[in-house]
């Protein structure tokens, strides 16, 4: 399963490729972890729940301090590199490595599914109120509709009442026209 690592800064959310700064549970960007530690010596991660006490200072570029607080990874390190940091090791150092290594992952993969969860429902929420806010349009055009509609069967009534008074008048003119013929003539 492919899975990249996003920077849990949130305002951030960075695909991780190369390099990242992991601190506890929570893996940060490089330029945010030097940003975010040089503030406060506390893991900002997880929208400052963690807040795990740091000792290490960061200087832009370089991490000072001791490395089992922060750590700077390389995500893709070559075969040479592997092999030696696990030769030596006993078995047993080695599984308990691979199984932290795997709980930080699902760990991340819980945060991320969290984070989309959270995305989904704030879309939710803001399609629920929209849907809301078009529902309120569409009633109060439908009711003006229907109030223009009103007027203008209204206005029909009354232009029709007023055609069949203009040809009443024009018959009782043209009936007064031909009196007036006659008696002319």
């Amino acid at each position: 399963m492919d899975f990249d690592f996003r920077c849990n800064r949130l305002s951030c959310r960075k695909s991780l490729t190369e390099k990242a700064v992991v601190v506890s549970s929570h893996i940060f960007c490089v330029d945010c972890a030097n940003e975010l530690f040089s503030a406060s010596r506390l893991c900002p991660g997880a929208v400052h729940i963690c807040r795990k006490p740091i000792k290490n200072i960061l200087i832009p570029g370089s991490i000072v301090g001791s490395l089992d607080d922060v750590v700077v990874s390389s995500l893709h390190p070559s075969n040479d590199y592997k092999t030696s940091v696990l030769s030596g090791l006993n078995p047993a150092t080695i599984l308990e490595i691979c199984s932290r290594a795997i709980s930080f992952w699902q760990y991340q993969i819980h945060q991320e599914n969290s984070f989309q969860h959270a995305v989904v429902r704030s879309v939710n929420d803001k399609n629920a109120q929209l849907q809301k806010q078009l529902e309120n349009l569409v009633r109060e055009a439908d009711s003006e509709i229907n109030l223009l509609s009103g007027k203008l069967s209204d206005l029909e009534r009354d232009l029709d009442l007023e055609r069949r008074k203009n040809r009443d008048l024009q018959e009782s003119s043209r009936e007064r026209d031909k009196e007036y013929q006659k008696l002319k003539v």
